[in-house]
Parts: C-alpha cells; structure tokens; sequence
C-alpha cells in the first residue's frame, strides 16, 4: 500500500512535466512480453517511418531477456523512469487493461488495442459474474480514460459497444497483430523453426488451449503423441507438435518438458509467428483460433470440459457447432476429426464465419492506425 501512494506521488509530479508529443509508450499483457498487436505496431513505425519520426518506447517486467530487441528504448516496470516515460508520451498503446498508475493527462491519446481481433468466450460486462471485482472496477476506470478502442469484425463492434464499459470512438480497422498472417511471403516460418532448433521441412501442429479460472490443469489431457500419428497418416510428412499454454499457466508450463516431437513453447512472446509458421492449430475456447481463421488453414477444438465449462467458467458467443472448425471431447473423437477432415468442406465453413463476423482484417490495420495516429497528434 506505501508503494502504491509513492507511485502515486511520483506520477503526480511527473504529470506536471511537458508531454512530449512524438513520443510513443506501449507494453502487452502488463510488460510481461514483446508482442501481440503493440509489437506490430512498434515494427511497422520502425519500418516505415524514418529514423527519429517517433520516440518509440516499451515496458517490460524482465529488461534483461530484452536486450536483443532494438530500434526502441526500453524501461522496467514500476521504474522511475518507466513512470517518467509513460507520464510524458502523448501517445499509450497496450492490449490489456491498465491499472490506476496510469493517471492520464489532458492531451494524453490512449489506444486500447485488446489481445483478440474476435473472441468465442464470454468478455467484461457479458463476463461479469465469472469476474473477479477488483477487475471489474479496474476494467471500468480503464475504459474511462481510453480515447481509442480498435475492432476486427462487426461481430467484435457490438460486443464492444455492450460490454467494454466504453462509449468513445471504435476503429474498425482490422487488427495490427493479425496484418503478419496477410503477408505469406515473408521469412517468418523459417525464422520461427530456426529459432525452435527445427528442419524447414517438417510439418507443425500447434496446440493453443486458454485457461480455466480454477487453474484446473487436468483439462489439458489431449494425447499429444496420437495426434501426431494421426496428422501423419492423414496429410503425411514429419509432424512436430508445438504446445503453447496461457500465460497465466507460464508457472505450470515451466514444469513440462519438451521431448522428442513435442516442443513446449509456452515461454515464446508471438503466438502470432507460431501461428504464421504452424500448418494446424488445435485450440479450445481460446481466441486464437478466429485469428488462424484468417490463415484458412486447418484449425480443430478439443474441449473435453464443454458443459461445465460453459457453466462454471464463461458462456460462449456462439455455439461451438456454429464454427467452421471441428469439436471433440475424447481423444478418440479428435482423432477421427483429423482423419475425416475435408479442405473443401473447411474452406466453405470459413467463409461463411467470415460473411457473418464481417471482418475487417485486411493487413492493413498498423497503417489504418498510424495515418490516425498521425493525424490526431498533428
């Protein structure tokens, strides 16, 4: 509690000080990590705007496991500095909630990017009861003091507009994180398995699962091993399977040991660049698979805890046999699924999901951003 009223204090002195008005603050999930759609943002500025044009800063938890990061200055969180920064930036971009050590300034522009372009769980207001209250109040104060909040669907639009506590201006302009899945001739699968110690010619099967709020892990019983096997008889090649937790099971992950086939990725900051590089994706009522939809590449649901998950954790936007993407409930089931898969069948299903959403992803959305960043900063 004193360090809460210290900060509070510093901020109130920093906030006295000119905002310097190119000057750009972003940080993802709390500064746990660099990426999501502030990194996307960040590595458009860095490419298409010359040298000195924006003072581009980030925040992280951990300042040492960045240091290969460049073209950006970098500061802890919770720092002198990091407070002195934030409280000068004209511009603030994250994906999560902020908390109240960000005391916005008159003539402060703040972007609320959030971490999914479209999503199958139940969020804030809709999400309520599911809620703790200490974020819910958090949630509220944030949205007061948003300017900006960025939407990639219709669908996401009207959630918005019901959910998020949130009355300012909605950009429908497509989701920064998602613009990489748009540009297929980059090198980002090669650098993605080189990085991962990985041949190029191997094929990759990702498994996304989100978490549950009782930190059951019990739920995670997908066999691994058989869904290799089975990927191999039914697309053949040499699979690899990534396993990507949540990052609020990253205590849990550590725990798991990478082996032969399977690689526990977890502790990777881009699920996007795993996804640019993966040729399925299994997931269960996680976000990411609305953005692998925009692949159109396989994507499959295991969700062995369908009814008391829907019951006990969040209701879903849309009924899970609504989706384009195969369920399963047994391992059994997950293996037939792959088995009797259809590219055809799956392809008429995205599209579909695409015409219903109206989607707005392009891969376009870092410039939509940065021509009204530009012109609301004049």
């Amino acid at each position: 509690m004193l360090k809460r009223y210290l900060a509070l204090g510093v901020i109130y002195i920093l906030n006295c000080l000119p905002i310097k008005k190119n000057k750009i603050f972003l940080f993802s999930y709390y500064g746990s990590q660099y990426g999501d759609s502030p990194k996307y943002i960040t590595e458009y500025i860095l490419k298409s705007y010359p040298k000195g044009k924006f003072d581009v800063v980030w925040a992280f938890n951990d300042l040492m496991n960045k240091e290969h990061l460049s073209g950006f200055r970098k500061v802890k969180t919770m720092s002198l500095k990091y407070f002195y920064e934030l409280c000068t930036s004209k511009v603030i971009v994250t994906n999560f909630r902020t908390t109240d050590l960000f005391v916005k300034r008159k003539g402060q522009y703040y972007i609320q990017t959030w971490h999914s372009s479209l999503r199958l769980k139940q969020i804030e207001k809709d999400a309520e009861c599911s809620l703790p209250h200490q974020y819910v109040e958090m949630a509220k104060k944030d949205s007061l003091k948003c300017d900006l909040l960025l939407s990639g669907c219709e669908y996401s639009t009207k959630i918005f507009k019901r959910a998020f506590w949130y009355e300012g201006e909605i950009f429908e302009s497509g989701t920064p994180a998602n613009d990489l899945l748009f540009n297929p001739g980059l090198d980002v699968r090669k650098t993605v398995l080189e990085r991962l110690k990985l041949s190029t010619d191997i094929k990759i099967a990702l498994y996304a699962p989100t978490f549950r709020k009782d930190g059951d892990i019990s739920v995670y019983d997908l066999n691994l091993n058989q869904v290799i096997e089975s990927l191999t008889q039914k697309f053949g090649g040499k699979w690899f399977l990534l396993l990507r937790l949540h990052p609020h099971l990253s205590l849990v992950s550590k725990k798991i040991k990478s082996s032969k086939n399977i690689i526990n990725v977890t502790q990777y900051d881009d699920v996007q660049e795993l996804m640019y590089a993966s040729d399925i994706l299994i997931t269960d009522y996680s976000s990411v698979m609305f953005s692998f939809l925009l692949t159109k590449k396989p994507c499959f649901l295991y969700v062995p805890d369908l009814k008391s998950y829907i019951e006990n954790d969040r209701r879903l936007y849309f009924d899970i046999k609504e989706l384009p993407f195969t369920s399963a409930i047994t391992n059994e089931e997950i293996k037939r699924n792959i088995r009797e898969f259809s590219f055809e069948g799956y392809e008429e299903g995205v599209s579909k999901m695409l015409k219903i959403i109206n989607s707005f992803e392009d891969g376009n959305a870092c410039e939509k951003l940065l021509n009204k960043i530009e012109k609301e900063i004049g």
